[in-house]
C-alpha cells in the first residue's frame, strides 16, 4: 500500500514548472494541526499552516502573538554585549567624537541609522562612513579607518562588518583608538583586535541569537546602553522611543532574508507597527516615491524599499541609504528618495540588458540547463554591482545554482552565486578557493561571492561540474512544491487573509503558505507590464478570483497559463491583499500550474 504522504497532491506528478506537488504535512503533522485547532480553538487552516512550520502544540497561542517582552533575551547574554554598551555610554558621557562604519546594503544602512539616531538623542552627532562597493569592497579598510582617526574619531563603531577585519582594527589599536564591532556574519576562532566584538555567531557566544541580522544585534546593544544610561541617571533616557526605531530593524530583518523565527518575528511584527506610523521621514519619502498603497507589509519592505536602498550601493553612492534613514529633514529625504528611485530604475535597465546576454550565453553553453551542475556566465562589460541579482534570475530560470561574473579590463572577475534549496554554494566556493581556482571567495548555503582570474574560468567551470554534478542532479530529479492545503475561489476571502497574517510574517525559515486551487477555469490570461501574466480564475461554484504570475511571461509557467486560456487547470500559489485606490481585494500569486489528470 502506498503511503498517502508520498502521493502527489491532486495527482500532480509533473507541473508546468517540472515539479511534483506534495502535501506539506505528513501524518504526524496532520495530527498536530488537528490538536492545535481543537485544543486552542484556532481555525483549522491556520493550524495546518502552524504545524507545517514546526510550531509545537504548546507554543501555538504564543506564536500568534510574538512580543519583545517574551522573546528578547537579556542583552548581557551576548558575548561582549555589556562591554560594547558600556563603551558607548562612556563616549556619550565624555562627548567623544564617534564614527560609525557600516556596510553598503540595507542591513548596513539600517544598522548605521539605528546607531546614529540613538547617539543623536544623547547629544552626539557621529560621522558615518559607508565604503564604495566597487572600489573599496566589503568591510573596513586601513585607509578608511586611518581617515576616520585623522578626523578626530575617539571611538569607531563598526556595524554589519568587521568580524574578520584584522588589519584595519589592528591599525586602530596601534593608533590608540577603541573599536566596537556589532555584526552577525560567520567568524572563526581567530578574532580581530577590538574592544568588543558583539556577534551572536561567535563560537563562544551562547545567546542563541545567531539568526539575527546586524540591525537586530545593534538593537540589543542599544537596549543595553539605554539601561545603563537610565541607571546612571541620564534624564534624556526617559524620552527616547526605542520601540519607534523598530521600523529600521524590521526593514533590515526582511531585506537580509534572515530566518523569521524567535526574536526576528517580534522585530518584524512590532516594526511594521512602527513603520505604518511613517515617523521616519526617509522611509516615508521612499514609500511615497515607490507608490505604496495600503498598510506597510513585509512584501513592501522587501520588494519596494529594499531594492531602492540597495540601488545606491550597487550603482550609485553607497552612503545614500544611511543618509536617507537618518534624515529628519523632509525635503532632504524626498530628494534622496527620488535619487534612489532613479538609481533603481537604472539598475533595473542594467539588469535587464545583462540578463538578455546572460541567458543567451547560458543557453549556448548549457542548452535548457537540465544537464548542468552550476550555470556560470561571465562578461567584461557587466556591472559588478548587479551580478548578484543576475545570478538570482538565472537560478530561477534554470532551477540550478548559478554564478554571474563581471570581468574588468585586467581580467579580474567579481562574481556572485545563488543556489537552490539543498545545495550549499558557499561550501562549493570555499572548496574552489582551497583548490587555488579563486583569488578569494566565501558565503553561505544560498549565496556566495568570489573573485577569479579570467585564465581560471574554464577550470572553475570544470571544477563546479565535477563537485556539484551529482548532488545537483539528485536535487533536480526530486524537485517538489509543498502545498499547505486546497482552496476554492470562494474561500479566498479577506477574512482568510487576516487569519493568515496572524500566523506571519512570512519569509526565510517561515515560508508563505502555498495553496492549491483545484480545477479552476482560466477565464482570461494576458500579459501585463513587461514580464507578468494576469489571470481571471473561475471556481467550480462560479466564484471569481484575480491572480497574477510575476516574472512568468517568458517562462514555462507563463507559456502554460497563456495557452490554457478557457481551460480548466489546477493552480498553486499564495494569497495576498492587494490595495488599489483605497479598495482592498484578494489576489492569488500563481507560482505553478498543472493539467488535471
Amino acid at each position: 500500500m502506498v503511503d498517502p504522504v508520498e502521493r502527489a497532491f491532486l495527482g500532480v506528478e509533473r507541473s508546468a514548472t517540472g515539479q511534483r506537488w506534495l502535501p506539506r504535512l505528513d501524518g504526524a503533522g496532520q495530527n498536530r494541526a488537528l490538536a492545535i485547532s481543537q485544543i486552542h480553538g484556532i481555525p483549522e487552516l491556520i493550524a495546518r499552516v502552524l504545524a507545517g512550520r514546526g510550531v509545537a502544540l504548546d507554543d501555538a497561542v504564543a506564536f500568534l502573538d510574538p512580543t519583545l517582552r517574551r522573546l528578547m533575551p537579556d542583552p548581557d547574554r551576548l558575548t561582549d554585549g555589556h562591554a560594547a554598551a558600556a563603551r558607548l555610554v562612556a563616549a556619550i558621557g565624555r562627548g567623544e567624537k564617534i564614527a560609525v562604519f557600516g556596510d553598503y546594503d540595507v542591513d548596513g544602512a539600517a544598522s548605521a541609522a539605528l546607531m546614529v539616531r540613538f547617539l543623536r538623542h544623547f547629544g552626539v552627532d557621529p560621522e558615518v562612513y559607508i565604503p564604495d562597493r566597487i572600489f573599496e569592497g566589503y568591510g573596513p579598510n586601513p585607509q578608511a579607518i586611518g581617515q576616520l582617526i585623522d578626523g578626530g574619531a575617539g571611538l569607531i563603531v563598526l556595524v554589519d562588518c568587521g568580524s574578520t577585519s584584522h588589519e584595519s582594527l589592528a591599525l586602530a589599536r596601534e593608533r590608540g583608538v577603541d573599536t566596537v564591532v556589532i555584526d552577525h556574519h560567520q567568524v572563526g576562532t581567530d578574532l580581530p583586535p577590538t574592544l568588543a566584538l558583539v556577534n551572536p555567531n561567535r563560537e563562544d557566544d551562547l545567546s542563541g541569537q545567531g539568526h539575527l541580522c546586524a540591525a537586530g544585534v545593534v538593537y540589543l546593544v542599544l537596549v543595553n546602553a539605554l539601561r545603563l544610561l537610565r541607571a546612571a541617571g541620564d534624564r534624556r533616557a526617559a524620552s527616547l522611543d526605542l520601540l519607534g526605531l523598530l521600523d529600521l530593524v524590521a526593514l533590515a530583518t526582511v531585506c537580509d532574508v534572515v530566518p523569521l523565527k524567535g526574536l526576528n518575528r517580534a522585530y518584524v511584527v512590532k516594526g511594521l507597527v512602527a513603520a505604518r506610523r511613517m515617523a521616519n521621514p526617509g522611509l516615508a519619502a521612499l514609500f511615497s516615491q515607490a507608490g505604496l498603497s495600503g498598510p506597510v507589509t513585509p512584501y513592501y519592505l522587501g520588494f519596494l524599499i529594499g531594492p531602492r536602498i540597495n540601488a545606491g550601493g550597487r550603482i550609485g553612492d553607497a552612503a545614500l541609504g544611511s543618509r536617507l534613514l537618518t534624515s529628519d529633514d523632509a525635503g532632504e529625504a524626498q530628494a534622496i528618495a527620488l535619487t534612489l528611485d532613479t538609481l533603481n530604475r537604472e539598475r533595473q535597465a542594467i539588469e535587464a540588458a545583462m540578463l538578455v546576454e546572460a541567458e543567451a550565453e547560458a543557453i549556448a553553453e548549457y542548452g535548457t540547463g537540465e544537464g548542468a551542475a552550476v550555470i556560470v556566465t561571465a562578461r567584461e562589460n557587466w556591472h559588478p554591482g548587479v551580478v548578484g541579482l543576475l545570478a538570482a534570475r538565472l537560478k530561477e530560470k534554470f532551477r540550478r545554482p548559478a554564478v554571474a561574473i563581471a570581468f574588468d579590463a585586467n581580467g579580474r572577475g567579481t562574481g556572485s552565486g545563488r543556489s537552490i534549496s539543498g545545495f550549499d554554494i558557499g561550501r562549493l566556493v570555499r572548496a574552489a578557493v582551497e583548490a587555488g581556482l579563486l583569488v578569494k571567495g566565501g558565503g553561505h548555503a544560498m549565496a556566495a561571492g568570489l573573485t577569479v582570474q579570467r585564465a581560471d574560468l574554464g577550470r572553475l567551470r570544470h571544477f563546479f561540474d565535477e563537485r556539484a554534478g551529482g548532488p545537483v542532479a539528485a536535487l533536480a530529479a526530486t524537485q517538489s512544491l509543498k502545498v499547505d492545503g486546497a482552496l476554492s475561489a470562494s474561500g479566498a476571502t479577506e477574512s482568510l487573509i487576516d487569519q493568515l497574517e496572524r500566523a506571519g510574517p512570512y519569509g526565510s525559515g517561515h515560508p508563505q503558505p502555498v495553496f492549491a486551487f483545484p480545477a479552476h477555469r482560466i477565464a482570461d490570461a494576458r500579459q501585463v507590464g513587461a514580464h507578468h501574466v494576469k489571470l481571471s480564475l473561475v471556481g467550480q461554484e462560479g466564484a471569481r478570483l484575480d491572480a497574477i504570475a510575476f516574472r512568468a511571461l517568458d517562462s514555462d509557467l507563463g507559456r502554460f497559463l497563456l495557452s490554457a486560456r478557457g481551460a480548466t487547470v489546477h493552480l498553486a500559489g499564495t494569497l495576498a491583499a492587494d490595495s488599489w485606490q483605497g479598495t482592498r481585494r484578494v489576489q492569488m500569486r500563481v507560482i505553478d500550474a498543472a493539467k488535471p489528470t
